[in-house]
């Protein structure tokens, strides 16, 4: 049958199963906008019936720092004004000369009312430094509960009392928390903020809502001295570079549940180059790639603004390109405002709505990229990923 077939029957045949695989891309693009919005809509309502707890247990609150930025001293300030008695902080630097010490130094001295130390000198357990000191902080923690948050967040007066409610279920084994930016005036910052909350968020709405979560967000990861230890300690991750997804991702394997917070952090996006917006989101998105490689290929049913200008160039008439960009136009900024807003409060999102089809644009090619390499860079350090292991390619600068 195929032998009596033309040559250009080949053709006509590819072209029609291209033109259905754009349409049908186009719209599961479109499809999973709107899932997203469901899934938005559902954990705002869920977060607008938020309940007040009397459950304060002690929590010990570990911040691993490294430098400071445009925000730091509000940023840290912003642990000492919890609506919280029983806890105390601890922060861990690489080294007493780092510059996040002596703010430290000034924090401890203004609020003589709380339990704040800072340690240094943590031992290398492995090429992430982070774990390093996280390691050493869990030892020095005088309390069951552990409240993990990077440097660079900011939190609520009510932080602490809304994140250990959900550990009066025992059941629980990690909370994590979503997180708004704030981000200075420029450019790029203020694209890398717009992602996260308009483009990240909303995905780990939609796998909560559709298969529960595995893993947990950086920026804030409560849990205990017990699952730590339950998984291992967290000397088998110290030479990952996603330490925050594999420590929940941990925990869920042993039989803990991973819980979504309805508290909502803020995380810092300082001033951006090119290079260095290039260079965090290319990590970021290798990192997504190493992590949840099933997960992360599928991403390309989420690029909408591919799809609308592929499916608009197959059929060039004035009605059907206006209905495409339409469509995802409407959706896309939909999306952006329900989970940026929405659930967010981001003020990066309120006011720089109208850049997210530039933004997606460009996070398509970041996308793209991050399949060419597996060599990341972090800080000053070059490492080249095998497995999830950082693997150091040259000295730092």
């Amino acid at each position: 049958m195929f032998g009596q077939l033309h040559p250009r029957d080949f053709e006509h045949i590819a072209s029609v199963l291209a033109h259905y695989f754009v349409w049908l891309m186009f719209f599961c693009s479109l499809g999973f906008y709107v899932v997203a919005i469901l899934a938005a809509l559902r954990f705002s309502a869920r977060k607008s019936a938020q309940s007040n707890s009397e459950f304060a247990p002690y929590v010990s609150v570990l911040k691993p720092v490294h430098g400071v930025d445009f925000g730091s001293e509000e940023n840290f300030a912003s642990f000492c004004n919890q609506n919280y008695a029983n806890y105390e902080i601890i922060f861990a630097a690489n080294a007493e000369s780092d510059p996040a010490v002596p703010p430290i130094r000034k924090l401890i001295a203004a609020h003589p009312e709380r339990k704040i130390r800072v340690v240094t000198g943590a031992p290398f357990l492995g090429e992430n430094r982070k774990v390093n000191n996280l390691a050493l902080m869990v030892r020095e923690a005088s309390y069951e509960i552990l409240a993990i948050t990077d440097g660079d967040v900011r939190v609520g007066p009510d932080y602490l009392r809304n994140i250990v409610v959900p550990f009066a279920d025992s059941e629980t084994g990690a909370v994590t928390s979503l997180y708004r930016g704030v981000a200075q005036r420029s450019f790029f910052g203020e694209l890398e903020a717009l992602g996260a909350a308009s483009d990240f968020a909303a995905g780990v709405l939609v796998a909560e809502r559709m298969e529960g979560l595995n893993f947990a967000l950086g920026a804030s990861i409560v849990t205990t001295k017990s699952w730590i230890q339950r998984i291992g300690g967290l000397e088998p991750i110290a030479h990952l570079l996603a330490d925050d997804y594999e420590l929940g991702h941990r925990i869920a394997e042993a039989g803990g549940e991973v819980v979504l917070s309805n508290e909502v952090v803020a995380t810092m996006y300082p001033a951006q180059t090119l290079r260095g917006f290039w260079d965090h989101q290319l990590r970021w998105a290798r990192t997504v790639r190493l992590c949840r490689p099933i997960s992360y290929l599928g991403l390309i049913f989420t690029h909408g603004i591919l799809w609308a200008v592929l499916a608009a160039l197959l059929v060039p008439t004035t009605a059907v390109v206006v209905a495409c960009l339409a469509a995802y136009l409407v959706l896309r900024i939909a999306l952006a405002l329900t989970a940026g807003i929405g659930v967010l409060q981001d003020g990066t999102v309120r006011r720089r709505w109208w850049l997210i089809p530039v933004r997606d644009a460009i996070h398509f090619f970041i996308w793209l990229a991050s399949f060419t390499s597996n060599r990341v860079t972090w800080g000053d350090s070059e490492f080249t990923m095998k497995k999830g292991q950082m693997i150091p390619v040259r000295n730092p600068r």
